[in-house]
């Protein structure tokens, strides 16, 4: 057998003063300093627009410059793509070495060391890793061995389920005290759901299989239970950057923690002010105690904006400074004029609608492209009379985030009532409202349908039908509810006295998420009090539906593309040159559904200034000055107390006038 030779890899990097990179001149002072830090925790709190990517980037080329080995470099992000494409430019800059960083998010991280050293807690190699659908499947199994999946059961969704035991996973918190805290509606199912997850767990064991939050879970059971794996690890991977770190969890807090095991060589990047997924698991505490959990930390602030205006960043600096626990940091920007922000106070919804769909058309006609202007929200159904709106002004747009509103169960469940007012013979929505009743299955509605039609009125056709068992007292109620809302003639009447009879349906039908699906319906309720008449509302709900694709409307240039709508949630991230954020009163942002403690209100503010530093040159604010309140009816609002008694220098009022109108003229 030949003898065997070892060619060494030839280290080619510069070193030192010799650095091929003019970091200096491609960088600002504060990214040259992040990117040339070699040793010890590094906290980088990079502001919106700040260029963090870019400093990472260059970190990756300078460590590799000084000829630390690419191996011993472990990039961590939130999205496999996010990774290479840092990996890519860092490449441009040095050379292909920085193919051999380990460079992807958590659980692909996760999955490489639970193939490799798994066996340790008797993980087969070979163990087969379950996407979500794969798990609620499994759930969904459980669900039915033990009973739960009978219809008079009301027992949560496989969906819920999964939901639930994911987020206690990743947050670390006992599965009671979740239920009690996030999920209190569900409190009575805590027994059956417990057991559910512990036969779940008991599931995977037993046939190999992991789920994504497994990949996390069981690192950290590892890195826990084998501290020689955990020191060897740390060995490897001397040098930790984790990308956005305030998205973090805390089990990924731990991670990160246990792999810095022997050096503390931690930089982590992120922005405590852009903490806003906490619904997801994400833990603003993560990136404010940094400093505690790696003691001697070097923090260091990214202020240069490469987005903004200055006015932009006045207002957007002045939201933030009035958060009760931040890092301190003032976002500048060179280019130093522009336009003051507005808030523009409507004297409704539709009045808002109004002024968006006007000055998005005033802009496209200054040169600003479609694509590049975006209309953000705190929730997905506050632009559902916008939508209507842009339709009618020949608006293309795509919606991001959310749902679409007129698709969900519970909307079309009220207007299936709503169109048999209207229109008696309505049978598809005469079998959507029967099949709500409890003890009317798809055979009984097809033959009451049948027996309504027949009936020269069909409106009053449900009293004179027969029926027995459970299905009597649901129809005989029914027929009460259509003929009280048939005396009423404003559509928001109608709306109102169905929801009353609905609600008991909702918690039925929707056991799990009714109070989600029930602000939703309170929203709906308050856009029937633009309309007069039942039949110009159903006319628009459909004909000019609210969509989640690109409106069929084309453009008048077909290279310009959509204007978008998106919750802000879905907005991190992106950039506009001109930005509208709509709904921003004290109720809808901060919901209401969102203040029941400092943490969350504190998160509501952090979302309204991401959606604030998402503008480039032109920021819009916009509230209307009466809501509709499903308790008092119509009411006055006033500005959301995020942005309520800002200077007027920073954020300038505007009032709406009517053309028409006497004083418009002066």
């Amino acid at each position: 057998m030949a003898r065997k030779y070892v060619l060494k890899n030839i280290d080619t990097a510069p070193r030192d003063a010799q650095s091929a990179i003019a970091y200096e001149e491609e960088l600002n002072e504060a990214q040259c300093q992040a990117a040339m830090f070699l040793d010890g925790p590094l906290l980088v709190i990079a502001g919106a627009g700040t260029g963090k990517t870019r400093t990472l980037v260059y970190r990756v080329a300078r460590l590799i410059e000084r000829g630390i080995d690419p191996r011993s470099i472990l990039l961590l992000t939130f999205t496999r793509r996010a990774a290479e494409e840092m990996l890519r430019r860092a490449g441009l800059l040095t050379d292909s070495r920085c193919e051999r960083v380990a460079g992807g998010t958590f659980h692909s991280f996760g999955n490489m060391v639970l193939r490799q050293y798994g066996q340790l807690l008797g993980l087969a190699p070979g163990f087969t890793i379950m996407d979500r659908g794969d798990s609620e499947d499994v759930i969904q199994l459980l669900r039915a061995q033990m009973g739960l999946d009978k219809r008079d059961k009301r027992f949560p969704r496989k969906q819920t389920i999964g939901e639930i035991h994911s987020l206690a996973r990743n947050t670390q918190v006992p599965l009671a005290d979740l239920v009690q805290r996030e999920y209190s509606h569900l409190a009575d199912y805590l027994d059956e759901l417990v057991t559910i997850t512990e036969r779940y767990q008991a599931y995977k064991r037993d046939k190999s299989l992991l789920d994504y939050d497994d990949l996390l879970t069981r690192l950290k059971e590892l890195l826990d239970s084998h501290e020689d794996l955990r020191r060897r690890l740390s060995d490897r991977f001397r040098f930790i950057m984790v990308d956005e770190y305030q998205d973090t969890n805390r089990l990924q807090s731990d991670i990160i923690r246990r792999l810095a095991f022997t050096h503390d060589n931690v930089m982590a990047v992120g922005d405590d002010a852009q903490s806003i997924y906490s619904f997801r698991g994400a833990n603003f505490r993560n990136i404010m105690d940094f400093p505690n959990q790696f003691p001697g930390a070097t923090l260091i602030p990214l202020e240069e904006n490469y987005r903004s205006t200055q006015p932009i960043l006045r207002l957007t600096n002045e939201i933030i400074t009035r958060a009760a626990e931040r890092y301190e940091k003032t976002l500048f920007s060179r280019k130093s004029e522009g336009d003051v922000p507005l808030l523009v106070q409507a004297e409704s919804e539709h009045t808002q609608s109004r002024f968006v769909c006007q000055r998005i058309l005033e802009l496209r006609e200054e040169g600003v492209p479609l694509w590049d202007m975006a209309v953000l929200f705190r929730s997905s159904f506050h632009s559902f009379d916008l939508e209507i709106e842009l339709a009618r002004n020949d608006i293309p747009f795509v919606k991001r985030g959310g749902f679409q509103f007129m698709e969900t169960a519970h909307i079309k469940d009220v207007l299936a009532h709503l169109r048999i007012l209207s229109n008696p013979s309505d049978a598809v929505s005469w079998g959507r409202v029967l099949m709500l009743l409890e003890g009317v299955g798809p055979q009984m509605s097809r033959k009451l349908i049948d027996r309504i039609l027949a009936m020269e009125d069909p409106g009053r056709g449900l009293l004179e039908v027969e029926s027995r068992g459970r299905a009597a007292q649901g129809i005989k109620t029914l027929a009460r509810v259509l003929g009280e809302c048939a005396e009423r003639t404003r559509p928001a009447d109608m709306a109102q006295y169905l929801m009353q009879y609905y609600l008991p349906i909702l918690k039925r039908k929707h056991a799990d998420d009714y109070p989600k699906r029930l602000r939703d319906l309170e929203h709906f309720q308050s856009l029937t009090e633009r309309y007069q008449s039942i039949e110009r509302l159903l006319s628009d709900m459909a004909l000019e539906p609210p969509s989640a694709s690109v409106d069929e409307t084309l453009p008048v240039d077909p290279d310009e593309g959509p204007l978008v709508l998106s919750t802000v949630h879905s907005a991190k991230g992106l950039e506009w040159h001109s930005v509208f954020i709509i709904w921003t009163l004290e109720g809808r942002f901060p919901s209401y559904y969102n203040t029941n403690s400092l943490e969350e209100l504190e998160e509501e503010r952090r979302l309204l200034y991401v959606a604030a530093t998402r503008a480039k040159e032109n920021l819009f604010f916009s509230y209307p000055a009466r809501v509709y309140d499903r308790n008092l009816g119509m009411v006055f609002s006033r500005p959301s107390q995020f942005i309520d008694g800002i200077p007027e220098d920073l954020l300038e009022p505007m009032s709406l006038v009517h053309e028409d109108s006497w004083y418009s003229q002066l």
